[in-house]
């Protein structure tokens, strides 16, 4: 199969372009990635980047209304936050490029910081606060989790939405100023153009927009120790959970490093298709009518990150629940088992990978965040299935050795 056309084009101001077209449609996406998120707040004023993405929306230097002024040229937008990023994203018209181009090279320049806007945004993301992590069942896991994996002075120890809403509800102007002029700057941006548009035209438009836009400079001090656990933790939590669930977290490697991606397919055999193991030797296994369900996932993170195991349990005795743990873990740690993994469960997965891989890359609003986080993180994105493909069924006993038998972990039981 032929790869993704990708051109690159690195302006003075340090914003770099990723273009891939698609002259299939007669559409256009505008992805701004902000090497900025969760990660780069302190201790005591949590949610900020989350906040940020919000206002980002309440208008810019030239323009009062971001949605009214993109809607009008037959676009829509959206946007997500991360411990690591910020990342906005526009479709519209290829017609209308230059409307996206205006509205992101100027919110870029500048918001329009009103505090009217200011005051509605936290209200609501306030009230986002609770109906996600108040309201919902298991909503404050990561409150829980990743407190307990991760020392107190490490910012993945909060979740991206922030520590407590009291945190938000004490954001004022200045504090608003002071985070958009330290990250929020060409030098520390991606943006990805894809689908009906040549790569000529895109430089051209994205000089015309973004030149005047300055340089900040912008340092990153991300170089914390995670402060890991050095003994098995547990912890207990009381909450209106409609069936008690356990979440058990392993320190894994930071993103690029191999292990991660070992990692990463090591939870792929264990939930993704019809074969996983968690469901065919568990759910539907040894653990039927005891395990209702149960999933496995890497939270993804640029710094030393976490492996997720979860079980969602049908009873809330004691004894029930150390028996789901044991047999959660314990399915785990056959991975590291000689001859427990076999050549095809490993080609299984990988085609399920590439399958995936390739689909995500079809339409050219995915391929758009998809290359400005492979352009971030420096990787050919042409290279990913091949280098996934590297990996060897001995690679993957090793990795699961160290994770599940050799790291101690995090656990969260809800009752």
């Amino acid at each position: 199969m032929s790869g993704i056309a990708v051109n690159r084009h690195t302006f003075a101001n340090g914003l770099r372009l990723v273009h891939s077209r698609d002259s299939y449609t007669a559409m256009v996406a505008v992805d701004v990635l902000y090497d900025v998120g969760a990660r780069d707040e302190s201790r005591s004023r949590t949610g900020l980047a989350h906040l940020f993405e919000h206002l980002m929306f309440g208008g810019s230097a030239h323009a009062a209304d971001f949605d009214k002024v993109l809607e009008s040229a037959g676009g829509k937008s959206n946007a997500w936050t991360s411990n690591d990023f910020t990342n906005f994203y526009d479709t519209l018209p290829a017609v209308n490029l230059d409307t996206a181009l205006f509205l992101e090279s100027d919110r870029m320049l500048s918001p329009a910081f009103s505090e009217q806007s200011l005051e509605v945004q936290r209200g609501v993301v306030i009230e986002e606060f609770k109906q996600q992590c108040l309201d919902r069942p298991y909503g404050d896991l990561f409150h829980h989790l990743r407190a307990l994996a991760y020392a107190r002075s490490h910012p993945y120890s909060w979740p991206v939405i922030g520590l407590e809403p009291e945190h938000i509800a004490s954001v004022d102007m200045a504090c608003v100023k002071d985070w958009f002029y330290r990250h929020y700057a060409p030098d520390n941006a991606v943006i990805a153009i894809t689908g009906n548009v040549d790569f000529d035209t895109a430089c051209r438009r994205v000089e015309h927009w973004f030149a005047d836009v300055p340089r900040r400079n912008v340092c990153h001090n991300r170089d914390i120790d995670p402060g890991f656990p050095t003994a098995d933790k547990v912890e207990i939590v009381e909450a209106g959970a409609p069936v008690p669930m356990i979440a058990v977290a392993y320190p894994m490697a930071s993103y690029g490093e191999p292990e991660y991606f070992a990692a990463d397919t090591i939870t792929d055999m264990l939930s993704v298709g019809r074969s996983a193991r968690l469901r065919t030797r568990l759910v539907n296994g040894s653990a039927h009518g005891l395990i209702a369900d149960a999933d496995a996932s890497v939270i993804g993170s640029e710094g030393p990150g976490l492996l997720l195991l979860t079980a969602r349990v049908t009873s809330a005795d004691d004894t029930a629940l150390e028996r789901a743990r044991i047999l959660l873990v314990d399915e785990a740690r056959r991975l590291a088992e000689p001859g427990e993994i076999s050549p095809s469960e490993l080609e299984r997965t990988l085609n399920n990978f590439e399958a995936t891989f390739r689909f995500s890359n079809t339409g050219y609003l995915a391929r758009a965040s998809n290359l400005a986080q492979a352009e971030l993180h420096g990787e050919d994105i042409n290279a990913t299935v091949t280098d996934r493909r590297r990996l060897t069924v001995a690679g993957l006993q090793r990795t699961a050795a160290r994770i599940f038998l050799d790291t101690p972990s995090a656990t969260i039981i809800y009752r």
